[in-house]
């Protein structure tokens, strides 16, 4: 009867803490990348992740930003929703959590406003550049067909703010010169907090009373039945064979405490995309936020 007792109080423990898991001192902030949506015909851009961190005691806000624009510009849109959340939930700071360009705008934020800012971990986020920019912004030189590319993809970034109910301000050449390897090393040069002094070293794990992580995929090709393997197959073309996910490149994505830089997950697949289509055998993204919101909340925020 004892040994019965004894493994229901431990049961009990168990459930409990599963319970509680994710269950950060803080408010989690999901930062979206290039297209910036929140959710289009109900689908998630954090596929299933916020409703996992929820289940487990997180309280969770996902925002939202223009599909195409600087770093500056998105920074502000997230800056202002930000502040939106720290009102409406009374808490004195957030985690932030950003996945590609979200990453940049995410320590954009984290510098501006410092004091309202826990923690943030970048998710394959080029926070030294991609050389996809680079090569794009070279077509936007082309005489007769850089700016007629630029109107089209700034009609086309508005069309989906539309369809996501969203209405941004969109610049695809923002967007270029912000993500290009020269563009971040100036915002790198203004906001270094987290960077390593190394191309491919560590950042310091912590600055201003702040918490810095980071981790990324280096599988541009991960399952033949997802529609983006295809994209992401093509603009990994500019790495010239050097490790990346598609469109960050392995040392590029490092930031703070680098937490893994070689899962084998593409630049969708770091947000669970499309609709949880991932590699056969590669770890679930679902459960690694989930064990970064763990480790968040065992350092106290």
């Amino acid at each position: 009867m004892k040994r019965l007792m004894a493994w229901m109080v431990l049961i009990c423990s168990v459930v409990a803490n599963a319970d509680n898991y994710t269950q950060t001192r803080y408010p989690i902030v999901l930062v979206p990348g290039v297209l910036g949506f929140q959710q289009v015909f109900g689908i998630d851009y954090f596929y299933g992740i916020p409703q996992a961190l929820s289940s487990g005691g997180a309280q969770v806000f996902e925002t939202s930003a223009s599909a195409l624009t600087s770093t500056t510009a998105r920074g502000e849109e997230l800056l202002a929703q930000v502040q939106n959340i720290l009102a409406i939930t009374g808490a004195s700071k957030v985690n932030l959590i950003g996945h590609s360009h979200g990453g940049v705008s995410a320590r954009y934020v984290a510098n501006v406003l410092p004091q309202a800012i826990a923690s943030v971990t970048t998710i394959g986020s080029p926070n030294a550049g991609t050389p996809v920019a680079d090569v794009l912004l070279g077509v936007t030189q082309i005489p007769g067909v850089g700016n007629l590319a630029l109107s089209i993809s700034n009609a086309l970034a508005s069309l989906f703010d539309m369809v996501a109910g969203t209405s941004y301000a969109e610049n695809t050449l923002g967007e270029l010169t912000s993500m290009s390897t020269a563009g971040q090393a100036g915002f790198n040069a203004q906001f270094p907090a987290g960077m390593p002094a190394t191309p491919c070293g560590q950042g310091a794990g912590s600055s201003q009373g702040q918490l810095y992580y980071s981790m990324s995929g280096t599988s541009p090709l991960t399952n033949f039945f997802d529609p983006t393997d295809l994209l992401f197959g093509i603009t990994s073309l500019a790495f010239a064979g050097s490790p990346n996910d598609g469109l960050t490149g392995q040392c590029s994505s490092h930031f703070g405490v680098v937490l893994r830089d070689d899962y084998p997950w593409n630049h969708g697949d770091e947000i669970n995309q499309f609709m949880g289509l991932i590699g056969w055998f590669a770890p679930d993204p679902v459960s690694v936020y989930r064990e970064q919101a763990n480790r968040l909340k065992n350092q106290g925020v």
